[in-house]
């Protein structure tokens, strides 16, 4: 231990220095306050959007009611620790990463050997969830796509009273709710939240009229993502019936050497491509491309222009942000699975009006491809998105035309379409794929034609249907702002 040399002046060593005022956010705390939110001392439960949102509500035209007296109970099964396990031998498991997903999937399976009762995990339709560690707040809906699924402890499960579901949701969507909900998180390095802090979370009360008709605008947005899904669905089976595809894990097995107890495989000199590392030349893509092969009219590739006009990655380059209405709406690769993208930022337009026009803007019907860290989530551009901006960590796919955008996506989203796009990943750090990349991923051309504008037809009617989701919800959340919280009326 190194011990100090005590000054014989102490005040000589300290130096102060004068705060402006107007630099620091700070409000004064009641003692009740304090014992009314259970002794919490931390600065964020007092913040002052937080309790700025708070008094607004309680002051509002319709008045408040507390969240516990609109809902039935709130919970979260107990902790426990996970025992992952693959696909065949346990039930597949969400994150609290995937709630707002459009159609999560999962990418991990949890044992049955895990200590909890699976069955406690599984999601009750028409619940309203709620993001409770790491990422405070995230909402959505159980509609019949997550019905029964089985999500992280990390999720708050809200069962609200009769016709209130969509009501509740949009109401946490705002920024006031939103915000509100976010003063009760704790935690020095996660943060947390716990179902009995939403007890006195203050909800607006207005008639029951209106209550009703943001519900139902909320519920049919719902309701329209699930067509969409199913919509997706029926594309991607009859693509694999016309392909005659096996199950990913029959090919898995294909061309490993099984003389030994470990999975190895042997490549040739003259199909090294110039690529060392293992896992550029795993045994699956070569089955998938043969099996390809076998069964559609041709195999060609991302690249050719039948597919694509243009595949643009866009340069790195140092973003400057703006306020909400003052730049272009901008999205990084962990929003393009969602329907409207939580935590959307603004790109300046006088600083990257160029950059904006030529690489980074987005259009309807364009694949997208993350392409640095996690690769291959694939995403097809709805309506609403037009003109949006998204990360350079994103390649674009600009389709020939719309006889083959839908095709390409859902080709791309398959688990063989996946494995296509990953196989090219290097990096020793971040992962990462590029335009050249994508360019040589292998997609099959079908020999009944028919068919193929059938499965087209069947992803840009669900892209469709995702934007007039959009709208509804949109359309509820006005209501919300405008008639209910009477903001920007």
């Amino acid at each position: 231990m190194v011990k100090s040399k005590k000054s014989d002046n102490l005040s000589s060593d300290i130096q102060y220095s004068e705060m402006p005022k107007e630099t620091v956010k700070w409000c004064s705390v009641k003692l009740s306050e304090i014992i009314k939110y259970g002794l919490r001392l931390e600065a964020e439960v007092y913040n002052l959007e937080g309790r700025y949102a708070r008094q607004f509500i309680i002051d509002g035209r319709y008045g408040s009611v507390s969240f516990e007296k609109l809902i039935k109970k709130a919970y979260y099964p107990g902790r426990f620790k996970r025992i992952y396990c693959d696909s065949t031998n346990g039930t597949h498991f969400f994150l609290p990463s995937q709630l707002n997903d459009i159609y999560p999937k999962s990418e991990k399976n949890i044992s049955a050997l895990t200590k909890c009762n699976i069955s406690d995990l599984k999601l009750k339709l028409n619940d309203v969830l709620v993001t409770r560690s790491g990422t405070v707040g995230s909402v959505t809906i159980v509609s019949k796509t997550l019905e029964n699924s089985v999500f992280s402890d990390d999720v708050i499960r809200i069962t609200p009273n009769e016709g209130l579901t969509g009501y509740l949701y949009a109401y946490l969507r705002t920024d006031a709710g939103n915000s509100i909900l976010k003063t009760n998180q704790y935690g020095s390095v996660i943060q947390h939240i716990e179902p009995e802090h939403l007890a006195q979370i203050p909800i607006p009360n207005p008639p029951d009229s209106i209550k009703h008709k943001i519900n139902d605008l909320v519920l049919r947005s719902f309701e329209l993502r699930d067509e969409s899904n199913e919509m997706i669905d029926k594309a991607t089976a009859m693509l694999i019936e016309e392909l005659q595809l096996p199950s990913i894990n029959k090919l898995h097995t294909k061309h490993f050497d099984n003389r030994y107890n470990i999975n190895n495989y042997t490549v040739k000199l003259s199909e090294l491509d110039g690529r060392m590392d293992a896992s550029y030349h795993v045994p699956i893509v070569k089955a998938i491309v043969s099996h390809l092969r076998s069964h559609s009219a041709e195999v060609t590739t991302v690249g050719d222009n039948r597919i694509s006009k243009e595949i643009i990655l866009p340069g790195r380059f140092k973003r400057v942000y703006v306020e909400k209405g003052r730049g272009r709406t901008f999205i990084g690769g962990k929003q393009i699975l969602e329907l409207d993208p939580t935590g959307k930022k603004y790109l300046s337009l006088s600083h990257h009006a160029e950059r904006i026009n030529k690489q980074l803007e987005l259009h309807s019907n364009m694949t997208l491809i993350t392409c640095s860290g996690t690769i291959g989530k694939v995403a097809l551009v709805p309506q609403h998105w037009e003109k949006w901006t998204a990360s350079q960590h994103i390649i674009r796919i600009v389709p020939k035309n719309l006889e083959i955008a839908g095709y390409n996506y859902i080709f791309l989203s398959t688990n063989y379409g996946k494995n296509l796009i990953t196989h090219f990943t290097y990096g020793s750090v971040v992962d990462e794929i590029d335009d050249k990349h994508v360019s040589q991923i292998p997609i099959p051309l079908l020999k009944n034609t028919k068919k193929q504008c059938e499965i087209n037809s069947l992803a840009l009617q669900a892209s469709d249907l995702r934007y007039q989701a959009y709208v509804l919800e949109q359309e509820a959340l006005k209501i919300m702002n405008e008639e209910v919280l009477q903001i920007n009326a």
